[in-house]
């Protein structure tokens, strides 16, 4: 019976511990990126969207997700590789969701992705992709 009590009190601490690491990560993670929701295609009709920050830095942008118990970045894309294709509303059940946000599908390093944002998140990203240094810039630098 003892024996019972003892690892019954040692999974409570455990998720007791689990509940406090992963409600630290959501809070420290929404008060200092850019909710986004971001999704590999090619992806079926209202699926595969994962909720989560985006960072940017000079060179890349680091999604991080949300329900991850990872301490690092879910996805890494470098700036250099973005390219934006196109941007549109939501669709369908899409819109019970993310009614209020604009998805901007990009290719990057060889895989395609789109990213619903908040109008003003979307400037932001798009100023940050198109202000990117020339490719023949940092080729002239590093000579």
């Amino acid at each position: 019976m003892t024996v019972v009590v003892i690892v019954a009190v040692a999974l409570a601490v455990l998720v007791a511990v689990m509940a406090v690491v992963v409600g630290s990560r959501v809070n420290r993670l929404r008060n200092s990126g850019t909710a986004v929701l971001l999704r590999a295609l090619p992806a079926g009709p209202d699926q595969g969207w994962r909720h989560g920050i985006v960072r940017y830095d000079d060179n890349t942008m680091y999604f991080y997700r949300l329900s991850s118990l990872r301490t690092g970045p879910s996805e890494i894309i470098a700036r250099q590789s973005i390219e934006t294709r196109g941007r549109r509303r939501p669709e369908g059940t899409e819109i019970d969701v993310i009614d209020a946000m604009t998805i901007v599908e990009i290719g990057a390093d060889g895989a395609d992705y789109e990213l619903a944002m908040a109008p003003g998140a979307v400037t932001a990203f798009q100023s940050w992709v198109e202000s990117r240094p020339s490719v023949r810039s940092q080729r002239r630098r590093s000579a």
